[in-house]
């Protein structure tokens, strides 16, 4: 049990989903988990474990942003001693040629800072994938056949954004989409020895003002989290 995560020692899985919203997490476990239970409801960030044909996983949610991140992805690897943490989420498309719904893969991420940035001082370190992972849901991505987007993504510490002119440098050098955990969230896997991946859903295209609705966002994700569960269990 930690400040953020009652689950109790060998409640949670070595292998974590982690969709920021807690609805989601709960869809999630109850759509695609055997024999789920709730481990944790501090806070109201829900998480569950269960097994998926066979292998025992745990879908937590990390909230939104990335200082909620950086807090669940910490706990999770150090108190829990997770080793793979992927998460399944929402993005918003800045590139002309994606649409609503596709799959991004985020092979590395863009960002101006996350909580990570003072441990690294004048060092910008980049965060990147787990390789075999990145790999892994690709071909699955392949295999199910869900469009699937591979490449930079940006991570950011606003919603609301004040900064079209960012957005516009950032489309212009193919950075795929953005969203606001990942850089965290492989920044803190690399720290502890740990593999991670960040699979996201377009849910808003930038570019043409196009955006899925809440409970899309919420219960309309199953191809993601196939392809996720497939990529962390794949051989």
């Amino acid at each position: 049990m930690t400040v953020h995560i009652g689950a109790k020692p060998g409640e949670i899985a070595q292998t974590v989903l982690m969709p920021g919203d807690p609805m989601r997490a709960k869809w999630a476990a109850e759509r695609f988990l055997t024999g789920a239970e709730c481990v944790n409801q501090v806070r109201g960030m829900l998480g569950y474990t269960g097994t998926w044909r066979g292998h025992r996983v745990s879908i937590h949610a990390s909230g939104m942003g990335m200082a909620s991140m950086s807090i669940y992805a910490h706990e999770l690897l150090h108190d829990y001693g997770a080793r793979t943490l992927i998460r399944v989420g929402s993005t918003g498309a800045m590139q002309e040629h994606m649409n609503l719904r596709d799959i991004v893969l985020a092979q590395t991420c863009t960002t101006i800072s996350t909580p990570s940035k003072p441990l690294f001082r004048d060092v910008q370190f980049a965060p990147c994938a787990d390789f075999g992972l990145l790999r892994a849901a690709h071909d699955a991505a392949c295999a199910l056949g869900l469009p699937v987007h591979v490449g930079n993504i940006y991570s950011s510490d606003t919603f609301y954004d004040e900064r079209p002119d960012l957005n516009a440098i950032m489309t212009r050098h193919g950075v795929l989409a953005v969203e606001m955990e990942a850089a965290e969230l492989y920044a803190v896997a690399a720290r502890f020895g740990a593999r991670a991946l960040a699979v996201m859903t377009v849910s808003d295209h930038l570019l043409r003002g196009e955006h899925l609705t809440s409970l899309d966002r919420e219960q309309g994700f199953e191809g993601m989290f196939e392809l996720a569960l497939t990529a962390a269990f794949a051989k």
